[in-house]
Formats: structure tokens, C-alpha cells, sequence
């Protein structure tokens, strides 16, 4: 890392604290003071930052690279981001931004997501072990009797039995002495330290002691749900505490728990890992919370589940044009969260689209060309401009589309269902009914029954064109 001066250090640094956040909880300027120091080279302790992901959804979108872009930006200025995988949390669900109880995952779902994510978050952060660890924070919530091994396992340890002798003796299993082997073997935290840390339900009650029911139910969304008659389940209001154990827990694990981050939606949890680092005496973490980002709809938070949503693994043409749809109201928003574009540059180009003196049209094209640069790389942001501007400003159809096959009488819904251009045959009467397929991008379709009877060439919603081809 590249020492910087005192100015440098503070004019990044109040950047990386002010732009697009939404929370900023340091009192005393605690973790400022560190990461400036870190910054200048004078800080030699390890700054560790918590970013936790309960995996109950596979892909990571520009949402979520808001905040991973920022951890980025600390990687580069020292610190070490801790990826807290909430594999056994993501089977409780946090409540945030839920009006109905979020039902539980089964373990080989999470499992692949997990998975997912961390071969994706690759994109954004270093993963070298200087700057990046991951855990998962069933490695402290799994006890050694939950544990529940096949019975062929074989448990075998070397016990001495007299002055230079020593025999193997066989566990079964499944008995206290064999699963507290595999116990031990297993926790990813021996890695790190020697001690193994486990939360008991011991651990959790003493907690309870100091946490009171009126600051849980303070939450502005269980509120809601209470006078609305909603269902509030006791293992949803325990989810913020289980998550402020996870930081006490790191800062055991790896030394100190400095700094956590989320989405303005987790301010009430993060603030939460204070509250229980401080009942344990320890120095609390630092909260940063960043705003929200607005789906394409320009309305609701970005998700998969409103299907508004960019992901960071869109084909270039997929995620510029995606960017594109976006409504003009939000450009500041996605220029401020999604670009490294100077604040001053972003009121600049948001007072020149209000002027007249540049087109919506083409602040929006500037800002979809920087997206897709970010996560493709610069030759394909510039290939993706230009193919949008000749496909869809100028109705052609791209030279590279995507081909698919058909037999001769194949319903077209059964063709486009089996290839995954449409989710299911609901989306496909939809977009039926709106005009939103039609043949060689201008011809609209309307017949839900229609069979193909001869090479295609389709445009399927805003964005996705395919041919399809009779065998």
C-alpha cells in the first residue's frame, strides 16, 4: 500500500465516510483516527471490517456492490475485510424490509449460494489473505452435539498407553469422543487462533439480561407489522442479537471487530453489535451504513426477488442495457453508488441535463458505459454502447444473438420456458398481452398459442434478442 499524506489520507478518507452513506456511527472519531493512520502508514495493527451475508439468494447485484466497493476502497487503504457467510443465520431469515415472516432455507441452499457469492464477491474485493478472510458464523452457533455423522465415519485416535507405546483406539462416531474430534477438526476459527469460541444458550440469555423488549419491537417494520396485525415471531426479533454475537465473536477471533457495514435497512442491527460488544467489555465496532439503491423501476430497493435488479454477472449488452431502462429521477443516485464519478462531476452533469445543454439520453448511455466498465472491463463497455446504439436507437438486431432450437409445431412458450428466455408461461402471457415479443424486434406477437413453424428472429422484453431455429 502506497503511504499518503496527512492531506490525502483525510481527503479520501472523509470520501469513502460521506459519499452515499447514510449512517455514520464513530463517537470520539475512534475508527477515523485509526484508518487515517493506517492510511499514513503509522498504524500497524490489523483494522478489521465485518461485512456479514445471510446467502439466501445467489447473485450479487449493484445493490450489494455499493457496499462492496467501498470495502474496496478500505482494502486499499489497509484494512482487512472480514466476509461473515451467515450460513446458519440465512435458516432464521432477517426480518429487514419484511411485512410477513421470511420462511426458513434448507442447508443445501445455502449451501449454493454461498458458494455463489464468494466466487463472485472476486470481482470486487482482493481476496488474498493479507486483506480478505471469510468464516462462517455457524463455526460458533453449531455445538458438538448438534453434530450427526455417518455411521461408516471413522474415528480413530492415538492414545498413549504406557512409557513409548501408544495405541489406535476407534470411536464410534457418533459418540460424545468421536463427534467432539470432528468437532474440533472442522471449525474453521483453529486457523486463526488455537482457542475455539462457541456461543452456548448460556451465552444467549446473559445477552438477554441487558436487552430489553421495547428497544427490540422499537424497529419501525415490526411496528408496522403489529398494527397491522401481522404475525412478530421470537426468533425473528432474537436476529438482531444473533448478529451483534457475530461481531463480539470476530473480535475474539481475529483480534478486533472495527468497523461494520450494510445497507441503511441494517442500521438497527449493526448499532445492535455495539450494544453487545460493549456488555462484554470490549471496544465497540464502528457503524457505516450506506444508502439504499433504487431497482431499475426507479421505486423499490434493488432486489431479484422485484426482478429489478442489475447483477454484477449481466452480459455487458445485458447490463448496459438494463442501465438504461433506469428512470432519468434516479441517475444521481446511480452515478453517487455505482461509478467512481467526483460528486462534483455528478452535479455538474445532473445541472447540464437540467440546463439543456445535455441530453437525458446521454448522461444515462455515460453512466451505463461506466457500470459495465467497472465489471467488464473498458473494450467491452465501449462494444456494448455501440451495440445498443445501432440496436436499439436505430432498430437493428445484434450481429452476435443468441440462437436457440426448436422442433417444426413446438409451442414457442414451451421453446422459450426450456431455454430459460422466460421464467415461466405467467411472464410469458404477460409479456404477450404487452407487446413486448415480436418478431425481428418490430412485429408484435399476440397469440399465446402460437406454434413455431420456422426460424424466428425474436425480441423478447426490453433487452434480450434470440433466433430461434426449426430442426
Amino acid at each position: 500500500m502506497t503511504k499518503l499524506s496527512h492531506e490525502q489520507a483525510i481527503g479520501l478518507i472523509d470520501d469513502i465516510l460521506t459519499r452515499g452513506v447514510g449512517t455514520f456511527v464513530d463517537p470520539g472519531d475512534v475508527f477515523r483516527k485509526k484508518l487515517i493512520a493506517k492510511a499514513k502508514g503509522e498504524y500497524e495493527k490489523d483494522i478489521h471490517i465485518k461485512f456479514g451475508v445471510d446467502p439466501t439468494r445467489p447473485d450479487i447485484h449493484l445493490g450489494h456492490a455499493v457496499v462492496l466497493r467501498k470495502l474496496r476502497q478500505l482494502q486499499d487503504l489497509g484494512c482487512k475485510v472480514i466476509f461473515l457467510i451467515g450460513d446458519y443465520t440465512a435458516q432464521i431469515g432477517d426480518p429487514t424490509g419484511k411485512s410477513k415472516a421470511r420462511p426458513e432455507l434448507e442447508a443445501s441452499a445455502i449451501e449454493e449460494n454461498m458458494n455463489t457469492y464468494l466466487a463472485q464477491v472476486g470481482r470486487i474485493l482482493r481476496t488474498d489473505s493479507d486483506v480478505f478472510s471469510w468464516i462462517r458464523n455457524a463455526d460458533w452457533f453449531t455445538n458438538v452435539t448438534d453434530l450427526t455423522l455417518p455411521d461408516d465415519y471413522e474415528i480413530k485416535l492415538n492414545v498413549k498407553v504406557d512409557e513409548g507405546k501408544s495405541v489406535d483406539v476407534r470411536f464410534p462416531p457418533n459418540s460424545l469422543v468421536g463427534k467432539t474430534v470432528v468437532f474440533e477438526e472442522t471449525r474453521m476459527q483453529r486457523k486463526i487462533r488455537p482457542e475455539i469460541v462457541t456461543v452456548t444458550l448460556r451465552n444467549l440469555l446473559w445477552g438477554l439480561r441487558h436487552i430489553t423488549l421495547a428497544q427490540l419491537v422499537e424497529r419501525d417494520m415490526f411496528q408496522k407489522r403489529i398494527k397491522e396485525g401481522e404475525s412478530l415471531y421470537m426468533h425473528e426479533m432474537l436476529y438482531p442479537i444473533i448478529q451483534g454475537i457475530d461481531s463480539d465473536v470476530l473480535a475474539q477471533v481475529y483480534g478486533s471487530c472495527d468497523l461494520e457495514v450494510g445497507g441503511t435497512d441494517q442500521t438497527f442491527n449493526l448499532l445492535m453489535g455495539r450494544r453487545v460488544m460493549e456488555m462484554n467489555h470490549r471496544e465497540p465496532q464502528a457503524v457505516l451504513s450506506f444508502e439504499l439503491l433504487v431497482g431499475l423501476d426507479g421505486k423499490e430497493k434493488m432486489s431479484k426477488s422485484l426482478d429489478n435488479y442489475v447483477s454484477i454477472i449481466d452480459e455487458p449488452r445485458e447490463m448496459f442495457g438494463k442501465m438504461m431502462s433506469i428512470p432519468d429521477h434516479v441517475m444521481e443516485s446511480y452515478y453517487t453508488l455505482c461509478t467512481f464519478t467526483p460528486v462534483s462531476s455528478v452535479k455538474d452533469i445532473l445541472r447540464d441535463v437540467e440546463s439543456g445543454a445535455l441530453h437525458p439520453k446521454t448522461a444515462k448511455m455515460d453512466l451505463a458505459q461506466q457500470v459495465t466498465e467497472i465489471y467488464h472491463g473498458r473494450e467491452a463497455a465501449a462494444h456494448a454502447r455501440t451495440e445498443f446504439d445501432q440496436t436499439f436507437a436505430k432498430g437493428g438486431i445484434p450481429d452476435d444473438i443468441e440462437e436457440i432450437r426448436a422442433k417444426k409445431g413446438e409451442a414457442l412458450v414451451d421453446v422459450l420456458l426450456r431455454e430459460k428466455v422466460i421464467p415461466s408461461k405467467t411472464e410469458f402471457r404477460r409479456l404477450m398481452t404487452a407487446g413486448a415479443i415480436r418478431k425481428d424486434g418490430e412485429d408484435k406477437l399476440e397469440d399465446v398459442a402460437m406454434m413455431v413453424q420456422d426460424t424466428l428472429v425474436l425480441k423478447v422484453g426490453k433487452h434480450r434478442f434470440v433466433k430461434i431455429v426449426v430442426n
